[in-house]
């Protein structure tokens, strides 16, 4: 049988939006942690989002 982890406090990445659980290396400030990973907190993942939506989206390219 598989070990669960209990219920743990969780809270919406304010970059992404995507809910993420609480880590034991964050139990002193979980208060003050905003975002659920660093390539949310330096904006990479905005960055890859946006490059891959201009790649796919037909009326984005110049012909």
């Amino acid at each position: 049988m598989a070990h669960r982890k209990p219920h743990l406090p969780e809270k919406p990445c304010v970059s992404c939006g995507r809910p993420f659980a609480w880590r034991r290396k964050w139990a002193r400030d979980w208060e003050a942690v905003r975002h659920c990973s660093d390539a949310c907190r330096t904006g990479r993942r905005d960055a890859a989002r946006n490059s891959r939506h201009a790649r796919l989206d037909p009326a984005a390219r110049r012909d």
